[in-house]
Parts: structure tokens; C-alpha cells; sequence
């Protein structure tokens, strides 16, 4: 055995035994150790044992065996046994992965580091079996949530580990028999008034559509946000990245219907139905490794649109949609001002509507018309009424920008 591996096994004790003080002082999960001495022997334990089997077998670069992988596996499924979160577990990987490669570059450091054919050893059967071995961890870890969490639960799950970037995604997605794919609509519904306490009723329809649309699906923590945001995760097509960013094409473009895949506008009525309350729904699409940066694009764009009742008429909006709204929401003053605009137009409950069917009819008086089944002549009288109280006529370019503005901060709930 060269020296590097010598002074490693010389060692391990103490770095295992550093090793679990650090998960004890990073890791909340881990602070149990401190008053229950049988976990934190058995922490300590296999600590030791990863270390020793690493100076027993990198030398010769032997592979781990079955048996040492089938240990491993026991290892996660005692950890999730124990109620240990997939974050948790993700920040164990790192510090022990990040403290494995520190021992061994304090042993290199010093004399007794030996040759730098034994550190190339040494690194070569860490990279490969480091991996395997985190495999065997995170197979382990994931058979026990199979087992003991309910279907909604699992796919819960699967949906924020994917939105985290987790590599346990895969094995989750298999365990829920869904396929992980290369892109992702990352579609939000803000539900303001979202029951406090759970609703059983809600939570099995939306199981329900969870195993009709195929697709990962969680509520998201509040973190400062809405008191209720539903995270649906839709696959998108391979090339979804080769489009204008977040702009989804039209009802009639392939890309809406997958192969085996979800129909994002429909997917969104059915989800809406479920919640059957107001919401405002966002969805930014994103590669697998940006789904964190589409989840705060889809939020931030959830909260810019307005809140609508379910309905036929109801969508997913995208940047394209509220990009006006975006802007003004991140400028104060504007916001203000537009603002005063409004308090112009509160007077006349019917005029507020009246923009909004407007403007969503391409300034057509007839649809419009139809659309708040009313007459003509009562469309343009609310339009005349809104010029005289704001000074500014729908119909200009001017009005657009502005009054559209406008509708869209009220009806979204910003200014309430």
C-alpha cells in the first residue's frame, strides 16, 4: 500500500468523526445526534466504513462489490426511514463528497502525501465509484418513499426535486411511472383564497388529474409569496429551447399536444375546474437544468396576471402576455401613477370590465358586445364614460398602453 493510502487509513477515525460533527453542525435533521448516542454511533460507523473501504480498494482500483453497494442502500433507506427530507439528504451527499476530497488534499499537502501516480489512483476510483455508490445511497432512499408515502405525496416529491435540480428526480419518476423530460412548462396557479386547512376533496381530484395528464405536480412553500401557488411541471418537446423564450405557441401548433404528452390548455382548464375558486395562472417554459429560474419567471408572471373564475376562456399566461405589467410592478412611481388612474374608474364597476372585454377583443365593438352580452350602444357609452373620467380614449394608442395597464394591476389583485 502506497503512503497516501497508509496516512488515509491512519485517518479515518478522525476524519469520519469530523465528518459527523459537520452534519451535526450544518445539517438540522442531524442535530438528534447530540441526545441519542445510538444513532450517532451508528453515524459514526458508517463514516468509518466509507473510508476504509475507499483505502482498501482504490490502490488496485477494485470495484465496489454488491455487497458494499447493498450496504450503502441500506444506509438510505435507514436515513429515509428516519423522516430524513431529500434536501437534507442532497446536503449530506455534498459535505460528504466535499470532505472526502479534502482529506484527501490534506494528505497530498504534506510529506507523507506520496507519489502522484497513487493521488491519480486515488481520484480516478473515487470519481467512478463515487458515483455508484451515490447511486446505490439514493436507490436506497428512494425505495423507502415508495412505501411509505401515499401517490400524491411521491409525486410531490418528484416535482421539487426536479425543481431543485436533484438527481434523485430520475428514480422518483420511475417510481411514479413517469418519464423525466428535457424541458418543462413551468406552469403556476396563484389561488389567493386557498383553504388554510387541508381539503381532502381538492387533493383527490387533483390526484386525479395528476394521473390523467401524467405530469409532477406540488404546492409550493410560501417563501413571501402568494398564500397558495400550485406548481404544475407539463413536459414540453425537445426542441421547446429552439422557440422565442416563454412564448407557447397557439392551441393548433404541435407543440401544445405532445406524443403521450399533456395539452397544456387543457391541462390548465382541468387544473383550474379542481381549484374551482379565482386564480392567475404564469408558466415559463425552461431546460431541465433551469427549472428553478422558470419557477420564479412563472410566479413572478402568475402575480402579474389577472385573477379569473374557471372557465373555457381561462389560460396560462406567459412574459409575452404581462411584460407591461412586469415592468410597472418593478417601478414604484409608475405604479403609482397608474394607479391614479384607476381610482378614476372606480366609481363605475361596469367600466373596468367593459376595458377588459374590450381589449381582449382586439377593440372590436360588436364581440365586444356580445362577449358582456349587452348592446353596442352600451359599450360605447361605458367607453365615452371611461374618456370623460380619465381624459384618456380606449381607442388611441395612447389609451391602450395605458388603460390595458391598468386593467390588468386590478384585475391581477396587486392593488388591493
Amino acid at each position: 500500500m502506497g503512503s497516501l493510502f497508509a496516512e488515509l487509513a491512519r485517518r479515518a477515525t478522525a476524519n469520519a468523526r469530523r465528518e459527523v460533527e459537520t452534519y451535526v453542525r450544518e445539517i438540522p435533521e442531524f442535530g438528534i445526534l447530540d441526545t441519542d448516542p445510538r444513532a450517532m454511533a451508528q453515524t459514526l460507523e458508517h463514516a468509518v466504513w466509507f473510508r476504509r473501504r475507499t483505502d482498501e480498494l482504490s490502490p488496485d482500483n477494485t470495484e465496489l462489490r454488491d455487497d458494499d453497494l447493498s450496504y450503502i442502500s441500506a444506509m438510505g433507506e435507514l436515513r429515509a426511514g428516519a423522516g430524513m427530507s431529500l434536501d437534507a439528504r442532497q446536503r449530506v451527499l455534498r459535505v460528504h463528497t466535499a470532505l472526502m476530497l479534502r482529506e484527501i488534499n490534506e494528505v497530498t499537502a504534506t510529506q507523507r502525501g506520496g507519489s502522484v501516480e497513487e493521488l491519480m489512483r486515488m481520484m480516478t476510483w473515487f470519481a467512478l465509484q463515487g458515483e455508484r455508490g451515490i447511486g446505490a445511497y439514493r436507490q436506497g432512499f428512494v425505495t423507502v418513499l415508495r412505501r411509505r408515502l401515499p401517490y400524491a405525496e411521491q409525486v410531490a416529491l418528484l416535482a421539487r426535486s426536479l425543481l431543485a435540480g436533484d438527481s434523485v428526480a430520475a428514480e422518483l419518476a420511475s417510481v411514479v411511472d413517469m418519464d423525466v423530460s428535457d424541458y418543462y412548462a413551468v406552469t403556476v396557479f396563484r389561488v389567493p383564497d386557498r383553504p388554510t386547512v387541508a381539503d381532502p376533496a381538492l387533493e383527490n381530484e387533483i390526484e386525479t388529474l395528476v394521473k390523467t395528464h401524467r405530469v409532477p405536480v406540488t404546492w409550493a412553500p410560501e417563501n413571501g409569496y402568494e398564500r397558495g401557488e400550485l406548481v404544475v411541471l407539463a413536459p414540453r418537446p425537445s426542441d421547446a429551447g429552439k422557440t422565442v423564450p416563454d412564448l407557447l405557441p397557439g392551441p393548433s401548433d404541435s407543440h401544445d399536444l405532445l406524443p403521450d404528452g399533456p395539452d397544456l390548455p387543457a391541462l390548465v382548464r382541468d387544473f383550474a375546474q379542481a381549484l374551482a375558486r379565482p386564480c392567475a395562472v404564469g408558466t415559463a417554459t425552461a431546460p431541465l437544468a433551469d427549472l428553478t429560474g422558470a419557477l420564479e419567471r412563472a410566479r413572478r408572471i402568475s402575480r402579474a396576471a389577472p385573477l379569473s373564475r374557471p372557465s373555457a376562456r381561462l389560460r396560462a399566461h406567459t412574459v409575452a402576455d404581462v411584460f407591461v405589467e412586469l415592468a410597472v410592478a418593478d417601478i414604484p412611481f409608475v405604479d403609482d401613477w397608474l394607479r391614479t388612474v384607476a381610482r378614476r374608474l372606480q366609481d363605475g364597476s361596469d367600466l373596468l370590465l367593459t376595458l377588459d372585454a374590450y381589449y381582449h377583443h382586439d377593440m372590436h365593438r360588436g364581440t365586444t358586445a356580445t362577449a358582456l352580452n349587452v348592446h353596442t350602444r352600451t359599450v360605447d357609452y361605458r367607453l365615452r364614460r371611461v374618456r370623460e373620467l380619465t381624459g384618456i380614449d380606449p381607442g388611441s394608442t395612447n389609451g391602450v398602453r395605458v388603460l390595458s395597464a391598468v386593467v390588468a394591476r386590478m384585475l391581477s389583485g396587486a392593488w388591493e
